[in-house]
């Protein structure tokens, strides 16, 4: 469930679910809701057989699926409304059901509908058994009214195949910035009325509707990645509506939400210091770790440098230039398992710019290259209908104001480049590139205040070396809310639940018992990179 998605910049989300089927979605629609309060209750219904594919045929009884009308424009109902799609898998101890635990993969823009189909990953047994968990594609995303700035499949095709991820020469730099141009036209022209109402703070108000909608008096969150943002953006919101809270892998809010620029040139850092500390590693473990020979920080250095200037090619691949290289590093730093993987790779291509060196290493497999958002798509016919979403900049333009001119990023790029070489030049040219162009006018974005006192202190989960959100943002995130508990991981990768036996079990006890945890706690992980158990 750990994924990564490069779209100028890599993000952490899941894949999207299948569309759901006609039958069942006019199924929940006949079904009258009841009324929770002053708050329509959901209408939970029969779920398609793509939502709950690979789900086993006994275990289909535990899941629901709906769909929840929320307006586009919390205090603005003439604009309209939308459909969020849910699926709920029910407790499997009823009579000790605590409530309903929902549940977001981050992105933005992933879909997070299909998360408690894997629920056993990320919770111990005492959570599945005690909640109905509950995922659902926020707003513009997936199946939730799907926010498109295309209307054809060969007009997105051509904007993203204009995106360089790492532009170096003025013709890549100057094509890259026309295309995020051009795409903020697209958006501008087809998104509609939803495109301004995409902030983190719109996703918040469903949210509290959707935790009113189920029943539950008070919310029971866990979130990943920007996930966290959501977390930490309720609590404010709705602090005394706030019961249990979880986010992992998190963000900065305050810096998020007052300062675009600062907050992506201290990203390319976190993925910086996440590379450090694989090529620390590599060395340590010596063989165990295919490419500790020599000095691997030395080596990968040269590597990098020497595709910067021209592209390496490996038998039986295509030809491995800068952006693609750099996209295939950042992309494996999510994943700790895949870095015995990523050390072939590296070693391959550094075999390929030394002909000395031993010809069978050429043939070492390389590491598959990070999912890519919208690029690398088949051939369609003229006129296909576009079937993405473009949720992703339409979150994060709203919720990180960029107080530049779009002008002004080639200088910024080469400053970012300076201080973070492998990752500051990808990290400039993408929300930094975007946003300053992105059509959204004033979105109405939560800044702050981020104090507000919940009643149960909200769980803050943190990796040493996690590459997209750095552990200083999680020592930020815990010291910015007004009552939070800190637990750290000495971890490799992006998000730690699921992977670290003491986080999880300390999580479950808090989420079911509101159990708070010690602050400062440092746990390990459950296997360390280069071993296989």
């Amino acid at each position: 469930m750990r994924a990564f998605a490069l779209v100028g910049a890599l993000v952490a989300g899941v894949g999207l679910a299948g569309p759901a089927g006609a039958a069942a979605a006019a199924e929940d629609a006949a079904v009258k809701p009841a009324v929770v309060g002053a708050t329509p209750a959901v209408a939970w219904g029969t779920c398609s057989s793509d939502t709950l594919a690979g789900v086993p045929a006994d275990q289909v009884k535990f899941y629901s699926c709906a769909r929840y009308r929320v307006p586009i424009d919390h205090d603005n109902a003439s604009l309209g409304t939308i459909d969020i799609a849910l699926l709920k898998r029910a407790a499997r101890t009823p009579d000790a059901r605590v409530g309903s635990l929902f549940i977001n993969p981050g992105g933005p823009g992933g879909s997070g509908l299909r998360m408690p189909i894997s629920g056993q990953y990320y919770f111990q047994p005492q959570v599945l058994d005690r909640f109905d968990l509950v995922g659902f594609d926020p707003r513009g995303v997936g199946q939730s009214n799907p926010l498109r700035c295309f209307t054809t499949q060969e007009d997105a095709d051509e904007i993203f195949a204009a995106q360089i991820p790492v532009p170096l020469s003025r013709t890549e730099i100057s094509g890259t910035l026309a295309s995020y141009r051009d795409y903020g036209r697209f958006c501008r022209n087809n998104a509609g009325s939803l495109l301004n109402h995409m902030s983190t703070k719109d996703v918040v108000r469903d949210l509290d509707t959707l935790r009113a909608a189920v029943g539950d008096r008070k919310l029971t969150y866990v979130g990943f990645s920007y996930g966290t943002l959501i977390g930490s953006t309720y609590t404010s919101m709705f602090p005394k509506q706030s019961r249990a809270i979880v986010i992992d892998g998190n963000v900065d809010p305050a810096l998020r939400t007052s300062d675009g620029v600062q907050y992506d040139r201290e990203r390319a850092q976190g993925f910086e210091i996440a590379l450090a500390g694989f090529l620390e590693r590599c060395d340590q473990v010596g063989a165990k770790c295919a490419f500790s020979d020599g000095n691997p920080r030395a080596k990968f250095d040269e590597l990098r440098e020497y595709l910067r200037k021209q592209p390496i090619t490996l038998p039986g691949a295509d030809p491995l230039d800068i952006s693609g290289f750099t996209g295939t590093v950042a992309g494996a730093l999510y994943s700790p398992g895949v870095f015995g993987s990523l050390a072939e790779y590296l070693q391959a291509y550094y075999d390929a710019i030394h002909p000395s060196a031993q010809a069978q290493s050429l043939q070492a497999r390389p590491l598959q290259a990070p999912a890519v958002g919208h690029r690398g798509l088949a051939d369609l016919r003229p006129d296909s209908p576009y079937s993405s979403d473009d949720s992703y900049f339409a979150v994060n333009c709203s919720d990180k104001p960029f107080k530049i001119r779009q002008e002004q990023v080639p200088d910024i790029a080469a400053k970012w480049e300076r201080e973070s070489r492998t990752f500051g030049r990808l990290q400039a040219f993408s929300d930094t590139a975007a946003c300053p162009v992105w059509p959204a006018k004033k979105p109405d974005a939560y800044r702050g205040p981020w104090r507000a006192k919940t009643d149960v202190p909200v769980v803050v989960v943190g990796n040493y070396y996690d590459p997209a959100t750095r552990y200083k943002f999680a020592q930020r995130m815990a010291a910015e809310l007004g009552n939070s508990r800190l637990l750290s991981v000495d971890a490799f990768g992006h998000c730690i639940l699921g992977d670290a036996l003491g986080v999880d079990k300390a999580v479950a006890d808090y989420l079911t018992d509101l159990k708070v945890p010690a602050n400062g706690q440092v746990f390990q992980p459950n296997v360390q990179p280069f071993e296989t158990s």
